[in-house]
């Protein structure tokens, strides 16, 4: 990120994803102008929307007129190279999302759906947050995450060791140990 060799500042790229879910508010919100112009100010160059199911049509935009470029898209066999090269990811709170997006490193907002009933993915989202390895917002609070965020502030996610866990429930089941 930053500065190339020959000068010309690099791209910055911000990823955002709904996964297969239809998520308007969320598209809606990132395509509003104060949302880019937030992310414009904060040095991001590129928006690039993963739309999923969702009827919203964001607005394309080339940014050879200094704005921030904006593509979209509904579906991809692998979100994993998009991820591996957002400098920052706007995600919907849906786990795999969340993990893959942290096992990355990739600084990241998690947006709640607050349309969805019996919505266990804010929790989450909450203690995640909570713990200060991502940020989480709504839609309507979005633009104002964007200008508090400080990404230097953000703790690196380590998964833990899942071994013990497996051990145990394939004891219970009566399974051999190796």
């Amino acid at each position: 990120m930053g500065d190339s060799k020959d000068g010309v500042k690099g791209k910055r790229v911000v990823f955002v994803t709904v996964g297969t879910t239809c998520f308007d508010a969320l598209v809606k919100v990132v395509d509003s102008q104060q949302v880019k112009d937030e992310l414009l100010r904060r040095g991001y160059s590129n928006l690039l929307i993963q739309m999923g199911r969702g009827s919203y049509l964001p607005t394309k935009s080339s940014g050879d007129d200094g704005s921030l470029a904006v593509d979209y898209f509904t579906f991809s066999s692998s979100i994993a190279d998009h991820l591996r090269s957002a400098s920052l990811v706007i995600s919907h709170a849906g786990s795999g999302s969340i993990f893959e997006t942290l096992q990355l490193g990739k600084p990241l907002i998690v947006v709640v759906n607050e349309d969805l009933m019996d919505n266990h993915q804010s929790e989450l989202a909450e203690e995640l947050a909570e713990r200060r390895h991502l940020y989480c917002a709504r839609p309507p609070t979005l633009c104002q995450t964007i200008a508090g965020m400080d990404l230097k502030s953000l703790v690196p996610y380590s998964p833990g060791d899942a071994t013990p866990v497996a051990k145990l429930i394939n004891r219970y089941l009566g399974f051999p140990e190796e």
